[in-house]
């Protein structure tokens, strides 16, 4: 059985390297960096109780309400998942002592839900491949979730040093 205490610095592992994708997320965007709209993630997540999971066109869908709210919740609960399962595959005491390639490798291994689910479902192809530039977008996706297992790494480091 999980601690409150392994629940609770993984959850804060997700949402620091979550936070720390953003960053690098704002950054691109002021370098004019298209980046993902966290509108259409929660338009296509608002859509999941009407019983539509795929969208020729997530932007041509109904809005929905909060939709942008949404968005970001899903964003940071996703990357509360994807801590979870570093932890699961490298157990709690990964917490204490973090180590940075298993939290860089998980990050880069999730990248397969953008291209292979996200992407198909809210109509852009799997692997982006109804984009204009599929291989530039791919590329993109893949530095951003490799940031965001840094973030990982950078996270629970930042914890462990805290909590010594």
């Amino acid at each position: 059985m999980l601690s409150t205490h392994v629940i609770g610095h993984t959850a804060l592992v997700g949402i620091g390297a979550t936070a720390l994708m953003d960053i690098w997320l704002l950054l691109l965007s002021r370098l004019g960096v298209p980046t993902t709209s966290f509108a259409m993630v929660g338009r296509w997540v608002g859509h999941f109780p009407r019983g539509q999971f795929a969208h020729t066109v997530i932007s041509k869908a109904a809005p929905v309400p909060f939709e942008l709210s949404l968005g970001w919740l899903t964003h940071y609960l996703i990357g509360i998942v994807y801590a979870a399962l570093l932890v699961a595959v490298q157990g709690a005491a990964w917490l204490e002592h973090p180590t940075f390639l298993p939290a860089l490798a998980v990050g880069v291994v999730t990248v397969v839900a953008p291209w292979f689910v996200m992407q198909p479902a809210m109509g852009s192809g799997f692997l982006a491949s109804k984009t204009p530039t599929p291989l530039k977008n791919c590329l993109r996706n893949l530095a951003n979730h490799g940031v965001f297992g840094a973030g990982m790494y950078l996270a629970a480091a930042a914890l462990a040093w805290a909590t010594a």
